[in-house]
């Protein structure tokens, strides 16, 4: 409750001005200079008010003397002294004299008045007669809804909605607030209207800069403005530790490893330092066939690892040992899986022998399951932040998505086949890559829409995976059969960046969630790079 405003004008008249000098045409335009768009008086209003905010009351009451500019125009001033004396004859009067009042609101601030009046009549022990005649006089002609009316009316027999005396000044108080909230913003100035149009425009500059990738506090001297330093663009580390290709890299969501899997049949655990730099933690190995994705579980606590036609294996991420194979109690092959928020169940969906998606838990027991012909083959699939939407790449060309406390199920339809999914952190975007060369942006929660597209990067014959990343997830980077990765602006489909090092078709990219400046890509040519903002040396780990 802002009871505060009363001392505001204490500080105007003590500064010399009294307020019934004042007029409403104090507040009209005077622009700062010729030809600006800034109102000179609304200006200094706000700065007055941001000053008591802050609590520098000397300072905005000194400010109201000097520059002849109140906080409060003289039509607050009037309610609140009206409100507290009770003169609501005097109130309904301030209020007609607002001349820019639109009906509606005119007659929601006459109602409050003479609800107050009224119910103040009913307390008062002796005013039944005129809390009613004011019920059919004042509040009747209103023509607000008639159920207020008749509510107000069971109060005058049921004693509902009396005012005791001790909470009368509160109610009257609360009645002024609620005038504030239904007249123009002029009356009385919005609270923190100085702080939100300074956000505002701050958050405007940031959203227009095409490469703001850092998450430093935002100076107020001068206009946002990053430059392309701020997108990983110069590799820093070549790690050789794989003996063929690598098709998937994944960092784990607090950014301290990054996991990767290849053609030879292993997977690597790195540790990210602090430098910047990558050293192998453990190297998993078990598989018999390459391992075609990784996933980390939302604890970082454990990773599962997916070969191509053989076991999920489930792996502690302290020892590097294997806990669990599930294909030994699932009696199927996966193809893809994802984690739920706990750390404790995971999705897997399995081509053979017959098309399913199944939930289980981490000893490799079936919870749900969804089998039958009619289910489709599902290549991919994601599980959104908070546990509730399960997203899937089904039949190659649709995107389904089942909301699991409901069981609503809606399909985003794509006319090209899609070759991989991708899930932005906070779970209300994805994009897929498509074998037409295209990356198509789409929010999860709608169905009917146009996605963003994101054209440059080559794809025809491989799978080709992208990945949300940067500051705030603003980026989108995919790998590319012609060996480079392409960076994109989300809502601008022209490449900001393209990366060249690689031999040969980079298979997927994974950004750092904890290091927006870090970007880390796989390829055919047996080797994962780590890309780094504003960094120049190449290290070559051996």
């Amino acid at each position: 409750m802002e009871v505060s405003k009363v001392s505001h004008r204490q500080h105007a008249s003590e500064a010399g001005t009294s307020p019934s000098d004042l007029s409403s045409t104090e507040f009209g335009p005077s622009l700062l200079d010729s030809g600006g768009v800034i109102d000179r008086k609304q200006f200094v209003r706000i700065i007055i008010q941001a000053l008591y905010t802050l609590g520098y009351r000397k300072a905005a009451a000194e400010l109201e003397s000097e520059s002849g500019v109140r906080l409060q125009s003289p039509e607050y001033y009037s309610l609140l002294v009206n409100i507290i004396t009770g003169k609501w004859e005097d109130c309904i009067a301030t209020i007609d004299s607002i001349g820019d009042l639109e009906r509606e609101a005119r007659v929601m601030a006459s109602f409050l008045v003479w609800k107050e009046h009224f119910l103040e009549l009913l307390g008062s022990g002796d005013g039944l007669l005129m809390a009613k005649d004011v019920l059919w006089y004042r509040i009747a002609p209103l023509g607000m809804d008639r159920r207020k009316v008749h509510r107000l009316a069971r109060s005058m027999i049921s004693a509902e909605g009396v005012v005791p005396v001790e909470s009368k000044v509160q109610r009257r108080v609360g009645l002024l607030l609620d005038l504030v909230a239904v007249l123009p913003p002029w009356v009385d100035v919005p609270s923190g209207r100085l702080e939100h149009l300074v956000e505002t425009a701050v958050v405007a500059q940031i959203d227009s800069c095409s490469y703001h990738n850092s998450t430093d506090e935002v100076t107020l001297y001068e206009d946002h403005k990053c430059s392309l330093e701020q997108i990983p663009s110069t590799c820093s580390q070549i790690l050789y530790d794989h003996k063929n290709e690598v098709w998937f890299l994944q960092f784990s969501n607090n950014g301290r490893y990054l996991a990767s899997s290849s053609s030879d049949c292993t997977a690597i655990i790195w540790t990210v330092h602090e430098d910047d730099s990558l050293s192998v933690k453990h190297r998993l190995e078990g598989h018999l066939r390459p391992i075609s994705f990784v996933a980390w579980s939302p604890d970082d606590k454990m990773l599962l690892t997916c070969g191509n036609g053989e076991a999920l294996r489930l792996w502690h991420v302290d020892t590097g040992t294997c806990n669990l194979r599930f294909t030994d109690s699932l009696n199927c092959t996966i193809s893809s899986c994802a984690w739920f928020p706990s750390s404790e169940e995971i999705v897997c969906s399995s081509w053979e022998p017959s098309n399913q998606m199944f939930t289980c838990d981490l000893e490799g027991n079936k919870l749900n399951v969804w089998e039958g012909e009619r289910m489709p083959k599902v290549s991919d699939l994601a599980v959104t932040p908070d546990g509730q939407l399960l997203i899937s790449i089904c039949s190659n060309r649709e995107i389904w998505i089942r909301e699991f406390t409901r069981g609503k199920e809606w399909v985003i339809p794509e006319e090209h086949s899609i070759t991989s999914l991708s899930l932005s952190r906070d779970g209300m975007s994805l994009i897929v890559n498509l074998n037409s060369q295209e990356i198509h942006l789409w929010k999860v929660d709608a169905s009917s829409q146009v996605p963003d597209k994101f054209k440059g990067h080559k794809q025809g014959k491989y799978v080709i995976r992208s990945c949300f990343g940067g500051s705030s997830c603003l980026f989108i980077a995919s790998g590319s059969e012609d060996s480079q990765i392409y960076i994109w602006r989300r809502h601008c489909g022209t490449p900001i960046k393209v990366l060249s090092g690689h031999s040969k078709t980079v298979n997927c990219v994974a950004w750092n969630p904890a290091k927006p400046h870090m970007l880390a890509s796989a390829s055919d040519d047996g080797t994962v790079r780590i890309w780094l903002a504003n960094k120049s040396t190449t290290k070559i780990h051996q």
